[in-house]
């Protein structure tokens, strides 16, 4: 909609002048001469019609008319600088990104971004979850990599161990075992191909058992759909023990017998010598979330 409104310059000079009860005064907080004030608001006069103020000796008194404008127009200004200082403080605030796969995102860090809201209020967390590997050099300033590493020139801390077992909604009512073989396994397909993989056929192994031959299976590409097919009760899980603790707690699903297997690590990474108090701060935070698992 198309508004008839005189310049900005002469809405500010009147507006200063009114709360200053002076030209001079309005001139020296909008860094113009008092001769400019009285110009523009000379104008806004004559487009409002009417005279706005009172000249008098070493002061400006308002009319009707000026009392009417005045508050609108310091109420609107007041309006625009708050909306301003909050546009410009958003941008301002401190963040760290935090780059993990897609399922520790998902499963570990959003359910804890709250505790570290609440220790750092300053620092606005962005998680970027991704299965593939992030550069830190595009904006990530701390990476969770599971792997057995090595990861040269980072700063790395072993961050959190991991191991897989059997898992399953109770109300499959598997009691051992050997009742495996009679309920569909949910397998996760690694990305990567690796010895040490956590797989059904290397569990198993472990528990002396024969993998069965020909047993109904439900194949995902990511972990966290695998945990929600086993709390669904579509079959049994060899997932992350770690990703899975808060539905073992609830009980949507048990662990009643074993062996649990080695997975890899997790390990924190960030840049060598990294100097940012934020950075550190969060780097703290998972630390001490980590520990609190141990």
């Amino acid at each position: 909609m198309y508004r008839r409104l005189p310049p900005l310059s002469a809405l500010r000079a009147f507006e200063a002048a009114a709360r200053h009860g002076s030209f001079k005064q309005a001139a020296a907080e909008l860094a113009v001469t008092p001769t400019a004030i009285s110009h523009q608001v000379r104008a806004l006069e004559e487009h409002a019609g009417r005279p706005l103020f009172e000249r008098r000796t070493r002061k400006v008194v308002l009319t009707d008319a000026g009392v009417l404008l005045y508050p609108v127009l310091r109420d609107g200004f007041d309006a625009f600088a708050d909306a301003m200082q909050r546009l410009t403080h958003r941008r301002s605030r401190t963040q760290v990104t935090i780059s993990a796969t897609i399922a520790f995102t998902a499963r570990w860090l959003v359910p804890r971004v709250s505790a570290f809201r609440t220790q750092n209020p300053g620092v606005d967390l962005q998680l970027h979850a991704a299965d593939e590997v992030v550069d830190l050099d595009t904006g990530v300033d701390i990476a969770i990599r599971y792997g057995t590493g090595p990861y040269p020139g980072f700063d790395v801390v072993p961050l959190l161990a991991d191991r897989f077992a059997p898992v399953f909604n109770p109300m499959l009512a598997v009691e051992t075992a050997e009742d495996l073989t009679r309920r569909p396994l949910i397998e996760f397909r690694w990305r990567r191909r690796h010895p040490d993989n956590p797989t059904w056929a290397r569990w198993f192994a472990t528990a002396g058992l024969p993998e069965p031959e020909e047993q109904p299976s439900l194949g995902f590409s990511d972990e966290s759909h695998a945990i929600q097919a086993a709390v669904a009760g579509q079959g049994i899980a060899l997932v992350s023990l770690a990703l899975v603790r808060d539905e073992l707690a609830a009980g949507q699903l048990v662990q009643p017998f074993g062996p649990s297997i080695a997975g890899f690590r997790h390990h924190m990474l960030t840049r060598e010598g990294e100097a940012n108090a934020a950075v550190n701060a969060a780097a703290r935070w998972l630390l001490s979330e980590a520990e609190a698992l141990a």
